[in-house]
């Protein structure tokens, strides 16, 4: 990004925080704000964005107005119920958090959603990353019914002193030569096994969390192409993440814990797995599942395979809430680069404002947590070219399908009713 770029950028940052101010009236039943009366807003999310301070902050600058959070730990269930409240046009919250696999979706039913377009939204896209921008932009370019906060980025993170252990190299540069591919990531994980000598610890985690990564990697399209068809038995990346998947776990290297259950979190503390896949949001997840005990006995690498994506996050405001004015100025100061940095120090949630990448706040950023990992180095740096994957509007039905295959698999059920033919036709269902 050249200087010219740069101030670009930042202008239209910063109309971030001022321009959907000036436009919050229109369409909803507080339109006119609250004619001076207290207002509780809710806001509801899945994990932990790090808004605490920023709450702090808002509700000094607004007063009269008190915002409560609701954070849901299992995203499916945040998904799920989500999607029940704003089919229904029931009260989802003044403000809710839209994961990335879950944007196509509800565009499907944008007209439950406050349209940011009607307030200044197309003068502060180009902030943004251009996929991040698109993401919650109807087809037809009309409605934009969410302000990107976050981006995934991916790397490895480890328990340096479980390497030790193993008699593997602990210097993260070192571990990143250990695994350039996933296959040499396998063979690195045979070598953890035969070195560590203690079957109650892992290499991995769970064999289902490296799948998505590797698949995330796999291209453009997963299970959908972008005429909505499921192309799980033609799309290779499937079929290699799959198999890739499969390796792992005939290598015996995972801990057959699922992601975000009392199991995977107890995990953390107990060094069940010493790996495991790292998006720049899962840092603030470790720390506080871990806790102040493991400082700096995790660290962080690059990714088998050179990159990805995992995650991402929006902030909406459906209709059904009735303080749309204060709940819009909540979310695009949240949104902005003050409140994105904010999320960034407390959890590790990536900026999607590449205007803040050329900041030495960010770019030189490092976390003491992870052995002062230079994070700002291994996450912004893949940031500025992450590419859109296209996940469809069934994404996650499909996901869990072959989630809960892998699972089968993973604990013990190696028949053929139960590998790649019944994920498919399990795929096949969940996509009807």
């Amino acid at each position: 990004m050249n200087r010219t770029q740069r101030i670009a950028a930042a202008a239209a940052s910063a109309l971030v925080v001022g321009v959907l101010a000036a436009g919050c009236g229109g369409s909803g039943s507080d339109s006119e704000g609250s004619g001076g009366k207290d207002v509780t807003l809710r806001v509801n999310l899945f994990g932990q964005f790090g808004y605490k301070d920023l709450y702090k902050q808002f509700e000094a600058d607004h007063p009269g107005v008190k915002i409560v959070e609701t954070a849901e730990g299992d995203l499916g269930k945040y998904n799920t119920k989500l999607s029940q409240q704003i089919a229904a046009n029931a009260s989802a919250g003044d403000v809710v958090a839209i994961e990335e696999g879950q944007t196509v979706n509800f565009l499907q039913a944008a007209d439950k959603f406050v349209n940011l377009q009607d307030h200044g939204y197309d003068k502060l896209k180009d902030a943004y990353l251009p996929y991040v921008a698109n993401a919650t932009t109807s087809a037809d370019g009309k409605t934009t019914i969410g302000l990107g906060t976050d981006v995934g980025g991916l790397a490895m993170c480890y328990r340096r002193d479980l390497f030790e252990k193993a008699g593997l190299p602990t210097d993260r540069d070192e571990v990143a030569k250990l695994w350039p591919t996933w296959d040499d990531f396998i063979a690195t994980g045979e070598k953890f096994t035969t070195g560590i000598k203690d079957d109650k610890i892992h290499f991995i985690d769970a064999a289902t969390n490296v799948y998505n990564s590797i698949l995330m990697q796999g291209g453009d399209e997963t299970y959908f192409d972008r005429d909505n068809k499921l192309v799980v038995d033609s799309n290779p990346a499937v079929k290699n993440a799959w198999d890739l998947a499969n390796k792992m776990i005939d290598a015996k290297l995972t801990a057959k814990v699922q992601a975000f259950t009392k199991e995977w979190n107890a995990g953390f503390k107990n060094g069940s797995f010493a790996t495991i896949a790292c998006p720049a949001w899962m840092t603030g997840y470790i720390k506080g599942q871990a806790g102040d005990n493991f400082t700096g006995k995790w660290d962080i690498a690059t990714v088998p395979g050179g990159g990805g994506n995992w995650g991402g996050s929006w902030l909406a405001v459906p209709k059904s809430s009735k303080h749309q004015k204060e709940a819009l100025e909540l979310i695009k100061f949240l949104a902005s680069e003050e409140g994105q940095m904010g999320a960034f120090k407390s959890e590790g949630r990536l900026p999607s404002l590449p205007a803040l990448y050329d900041t030495p706040e960010l770019k030189d950023a490092k976390n003491p947590y992870f052995n002062n990992a230079p994070i700002g180095q291994l996450f912004v740096a893949g940031a500025r070219n992450l590419k859109p994957v296209y996940l469809g509007a069934k994404n996650v039905p499909v996901r869990d399908a072959f989630e809960n295959v892998l699972r089968s698999v993973e604990s013990g059920d190696r028949s053929e009713s139960k590998g790649w033919p019944a994920a498919v036709k399990a795929a096949e269902k969940a996509a009807k």
